[in-house]
């Protein structure tokens, strides 16, 4: 709102610009996911001011999120006096995470981590009941619908004990794409002007700018405040640094109307 302000008093000329503000990013824009893509479509670029990189970067990639449970439902029995009658749920949820990590692949950003495991009653029976909570993290579509789909066909070491899998890819990924870069491109010379040098870099958190990436619109990210310490107790932004940032957002807003 202040670079509009900024913009206006300057007498340079402002594309039109709709403001969204959403309040569920952080459990995954479920509701405003919608809202979000349908204003997308109807942009030609969209700016999104989540927080800087370190040093002040832009993000021009971001890697996709997915969230599953994989359910195991086994036999119970008497851990000592009739092992072999049960079929632990536990020991198959144990063997599918180990096989998860076979399908990570950290030179492409593919990273798939198993955050919560629980499952069983006591530990003289043998778990009927067992689950896992993954976090998946992609950097291309194409690795988001290969993910999903050997998730989906996960089948059990024991035949006695059935699977099920819920979730999925929730957010795509922020793909570095020709109008992510002529973005870019501009804030940097608008930053050259202001006699700053502006990088750019990716990051494995995911933001609404996903949403409108994927629908193939220009997106730029990162334009926001710079501090430090994201979702931790010294989570904090630096007030000096507050007027040069909203100057390149101007710029940039402003060169967005010349072109």
């Amino acid at each position: 709102m202040t670079a509009m302000r900024v913009i206006a008093a300057a007498g340079l000329r402002a594309p039109s610009v709709t403001l969204l503000a959403t309040s569920d990013e952080e459990v995954g824009s479920a509701t405003s996911r919608a809202l979000i893509e349908s204003l997308a479509k109807e942009s030609a670029a969209v700016l999104v001011f989540e927080p800087a990189l370190p040093g002040g970067g832009l993000k021009t990639a971001r890697k996709g999120v997915g969230e599953f449970t994989i359910s195991a439902t086994g036999v119970s029995s008497h851990a000592g006096g009739q092992p072999e009658a049960g079929a632990s749920a536990i020991v198959e949820i144990a063997r599918q995470v180990i096989d998860l990590q076979g399908h990570a692949d950290q030179s492409r950003g593919l990273t798939i981590n198993v955050g919560v495991i629980n499952g069983g009653t006591r530990s003289n029976v043998v778990a009927e009941q067992a689950r896992a909570a993954v976090d998946v993290r992609v950097t291309t579509l194409e690795d988001a619908a290969r993910i999903e789909r050997t998730l989906r066909a996960l089948t059990p070491h024991d035949p006695r004990v059935s699977l099920s899998v819920i979730g999925g890819i929730n957010r795509p990924p922020m793909e570095r794409s020709a109008g992510v870069e002529r973005l870019f491109r501009i804030a940097q010379s608008v930053a050259k002007e202001m006699e700053g040098v502006l990088t750019e870099g990716s990051t494995g958190g995911a933001s609404d700018g996903n949403f409108s990436a994927a629908l193939g619109v220009p997106t730029l990210d990162g334009l926001g405040a710079l501090g430090d310490g994201p979702h931790a107790i010294h989570e904090h932004v630096t007030i000096k640094d507050l007027a040069p940032r909203v100057a390149l957002a101007a710029g940039l807003i402003a060169r967005l109307g010349d072109t």
